[in-house]
């Protein structure tokens, strides 16, 4: 969660601005597509797709996301409230790399909350 001193219009634009979300994920570029977007990352042939579709999208307060991928599974939601000093923006992930035990759930949560606090600040700063 973040606290912007932005109007709730302008929080939508930059956290729904999914290529931006590339400069704070290490070797990830993102492309949109009709219904969402695919982040690549890797380097060289080491890299993987990780396709998210938009299921629900209410400008400028709510966007709820599904990872389709081979490599990741999950879903995303962002939401954005309207607060005294300008938005608070809300970012709640569940993701799963395939393959991975969930005894290691745990440190994936760890870890998806690390990326997408820099994403946020990436993308509100």
């Amino acid at each position: 969660m973040r606290e912007v001193p932005l109007p709730p219009e302008e929080a939508w634009a930059r956290v729904t601005d999914w290529p931006r979300h590339a400069r704070a994920v290490p070797l990830t570029r993102i492309t949109r597509t009709a219904d969402g977007f695919v982040a690549r990352t890797g380097l060289g042939r080491l890299r993987f797709d990780d396709p998210m579709r938009v299921v629900e999208s209410d400008p400028p307060w709510r966007c709820r996301l599904v990872k389709e991928g081979r490599v990741v599974t999950g879903w995303a939601e962002i939401v954005v409230e309207e607060i005294p000093s300008g938005s608070r923006v809300t970012w709640r992930e569940l993701a799963h790399v395939r393959g991975v035990p969930r005894v290691f759930a745990g440190l994936e949560r760890r870890s998806a909350h690390v990326l997408f606090s820099r994403v946020l600040d990436e993308v509100l700063g």
